[in-house]
């Protein structure tokens, strides 16, 4: 059993002092200052219990998995296996067949746009992607259109950063195959109804991708509920380890996919002039995989669940909302994004700082938050600036950390000497 934050009790809200109590990374000083970091969207920190998992795991069961008839073996395999039933019943998956382990949610969308893509998209067939998403999820299928001859088209944002579902619905085609949408928009915190699109998209014949890189950290989900034919994550934004990402995929989809990579493990017999293979999941899983990763991965989802996802659901509201409100008092503030219902994203430009400037100066005073366009560039263009700063909060986080937010954003402006904005004239 995984060591959690005891003081986390039934109550609604998150005792923050106990869980960050958890994250050795973060009782440290930089520059002289408490640490204060703002970067989970990029990468979250992890829990003493996930560093002690994969300690544990390599002082005393580290061998091969699914190939040995000896005891470390075995117990490593079993482990492995664990930790993919704990994420199946995290996302609400029907089988735990259904989820593939892969390195990211990165290697996850490469994976469907290289196996199920050219199966399923051919000349003259499009893929509907937004604005709103990562390079992850556009350059995969970038690649697919122009080996198939494909065509890419875009759903665009409203004045608040939320997709026009109207336009959505309209560019849905006959030849529509695949809607490839994120989640959670790293660059703005939009939560997208993934259900109304997923909806649309079955009744013009496509299938759905849901970029869940920033979801499955802060939502909860159910993939019977949500719908979707295809669901990525990366372990690295919700607790978990570097290197170790999901794949989900509804059950007939995987089974009639090709192989994503040949290797060790993904065969059932090889002969000299071809191969049969096993059934999904593991005809994904070429090679010796990111054993400890998963283990990792497995704990994370366990301190998640002790925490609660509904109340850092509403942890996270909270935070989000005080942010937008105390930063309405700094001058020169432009936030992007909805106004409410969103992740705890902050992305915003401060009068005419540069972004890396900006970032540069906040870690002057401890404060770590990401600064350029995000992976973000399609989106940036939309609004019509090359980069922002971005400020992510997460369940370690509280409003002492916004507050040393906002004075530090207050104090830049005397740092790099900005002249307020001019008053508006009075009336006549």
């Amino acid at each position: 059993m995984v060591t959690h934050p005891a003081d986390v009790q039934l109550s609604s809200a998150l005792d923050v002092s106990a869980i960050r109590k958890e994250f050795p990374i973060l009782d440290q000083r930089v520059n002289g200052h408490r640490l204060v970091y703002l970067d989970s969207a990029a990468s979250s920190q992890k829990p003493r219990a996930v560093v002690d998992s994969i300690r544990r795991y390599y002082e005393t069961s580290h061998a091969n998995v699914h190939r040995g008839l000896h005891t470390l073996s075995m117990r490593a395999t079993e482990a492995y296996e664990a930790a993919r039933r704990k994420v199946a019943d995290f996302i609400g998956a029907a089988d735990p067949c259904e989820v593939v382990f892969v390195r990211s949610t990165t290697e996850a969308i490469n994976l469907v746009a290289a196996s199920w893509g050219p199966v399923n998209v051919g000349e003259g067939d499009e893929i509907l992607l937004s604005v709103l998403e990562h390079h992850s999820n556009i350059v995969p299928w970038q690649l697919l259109a122009q080996r198939v001859g494909a065509k890419l088209k875009y759903v665009e944002i409203d004045g608040e950063g939320r997709l026009q579902l109207d336009q959505l619905r309209e560019l849905l085609t006959e030849r529509t195959k695949l809607v490839a949408v994120t989640h959670v928009s790293n660059g703005l915190g939009t939560i997208n109804p993934v259900r109304e699109i997923v909806d649309a998209a079955h009744q013009a014949g496509a299938l759905v991708l849901v970029d869940g890189a920033q979801g499955a950290p802060h939502l909860p989900l159910d993939m019977q509920a949500l719908g979707a034919d295809f669901y990525t994550l990366s372990g690295h934004k919700m607790c978990g380890p570097t290197g170790i990402g999901v794949l989900w995929g509804k059950a007939e989809l995987l089974e009639e996919m090709p192989p994503y990579e040949g290797g060790g493990e993904m065969i059932e017999v090889v002969e000299r002039d071809r191969s049969t293979y096993k059934s999904t999941p593991h005809k994904f899983e070429a090679g010796t995989p990111n054993i400890a990763g998963t283990i990792g991965l497995g704990a994370a989802i366990d301190f998640l669940n002790d925490v609660g996802l509904d109340r850092l659901v509403h942890h996270e509201r909270e935070i989000i909302a005080y942010a937008l409100e105390r930063t309405r008092d700094i001058p020169g503030f432009h936030g992007f994004g909805p106004a409410s219902d969103r992740a705890a994203v902050l992305s915003f430009e401060l009068s005419e700082l540069h972004p890396h400037d900006l970032a540069q100066f906040l870690d002057s005073r401890g404060i770590a938050v990401r600064a350029g366009h995000h992976c973000n560039q399609p989106l940036m263009r939309s609004l019509g600036v090359n980069a922002t700063t971005r400020a992510s909060f997460y369940l370690y986080n509280d409003k002492d950390d916004v507050d040393a937010l906002c004075e530090a954003l207050s104090d830049s402006l005397d740092f790099f000497e900005v002249k307020p904005p001019p008053s508006p004239p009075s009336p006549s």
